[in-house]
């Protein structure tokens, strides 16, 4: 093999590397970012229905402890499709090992505008909560 042949590989490898990367589809998005910075995982926003899962999405999660001890949480839900999208959400709170402290808040209905977001919060009951999962299914 002479120079000419193995830089006309070189660069035919590197033109395929560079198509390859662009065909790469874009990274998903998480479900959100916490007030702290970290990213929000399933335990802490749940679809209960795989078609709110393709309408919804949670571009954050706020959580911040209130004097009394309780915990504020606020989710903040973006529509991804060009029609209005009514939703029902409930939180549970949890203590620190996870279990729930039968703190359930009832389903609250939130109808998601196009190219808006709908901020929805809820409050602990008793200060014993630490931890929450925000629960979304479409409305009924």
């Amino acid at each position: 093999m002479n120079i000419k042949s193995i830089l006309n590989f070189g660069l035919a490898l590197i033109a395929l590397g560079w198509l390859a990367g662009c065909a790469t589809p874009p990274a998903v998005p998480t479900a959100g970012v916490a007030e702290t910075g970290g990213a929000v995982g399933v335990e802490k926003f749940t679809y209960l229905d795989r078609q709110v899962q393709n309408r919804i999405e949670c571009s954050a999660l706020h959580e911040r402890l209130l004097p009394d001890g309780r915990i504020e949480v606020v989710a903040m839900l973006r529509n991804r499709i060009a029609e209005p999208v009514k939703v029902q959400l409930n939180c549970v709170f949890k203590d620190a090992q996870g279990f729930s402290t039968g703190d359930e808040t009832p389903f609250q209905v939130a109808t998601v505008v196009p190219g808006t977001t709908e901020a929805v919060r809820f409050t602990a009951a008793n200060a014993t909560a630490r931890n929450f999962t925000v629960r979304v299914r479409l409305a009924r």
